[in-house]
């Protein structure tokens, strides 16, 4: 039970710090946090992406990735590219000014981190990256658990 307040006071800092309000000014004034989460996807998939293979690592559906791709070419930080693999389908690509835009928005995310943990030793910053990684994947993992034993057909 120690953990839940602390879980409840790092997210009220970070939402009272606007530290994502903040790295988005920094990165793209006048982009909205969802097209910013498509380019961030991009990034971690260090590939162009499918729209539903999108949806499916944000957890949303593709009609509303669909949206912020359009916006994102619109604004030039996106497009869409022949699958290689599948000439009918299309992939969707971060441009450089894409990409300059997702390292702004991260450099800022991670800068407030790193001067946040200025005075951690080397060793401390990786158990807690080791541990907070560990506990986030098994976080998912067992909420995913939990999501397949709900969509199971019920037996009587």
């Amino acid at each position: 039970m120690a953990l839940v307040p602390r879980l409840s006071q790092v997210g009220t800092a970070m939402s009272r710090g606007s530290l994502v309000e903040r790295a988005m000014q920094q990165a793209a004034p006048g982009l909205d946090q969802p097209s910013m989460n498509v380019l961030l996807q991009l990034r971690m998939a260090g590939k162009p992406l499918r729209v539903g293979e999108i949806a499916h690592r944000m957890q949303v559906v593709g009609p509303h990735v669909t949206r912020q791709v359009n916006e994102l070419e619109r604004r030039r930080l996106a497009r869409r590219v022949v699958d290689p693999d599948d000439q009918r389908a299309r992939l969707v690509e971060s441009t450089p000014e894409g990409t300059a835009t997702v390292e702004r928005y991260l450099n800022t995310v991670f800068g407030v981190f790193d001067e946040a943990l200025a005075d951690w030793s080397a060793e401390d910053r990786r158990a807690f990256s080791r541990l907070l990684g560990r506990f986030a994947d098994d976080v998912a993992a067992h909420l995913a658990h939990l999501d397949a034993q709900d969509r199971a057909p019920q037996r009587d």
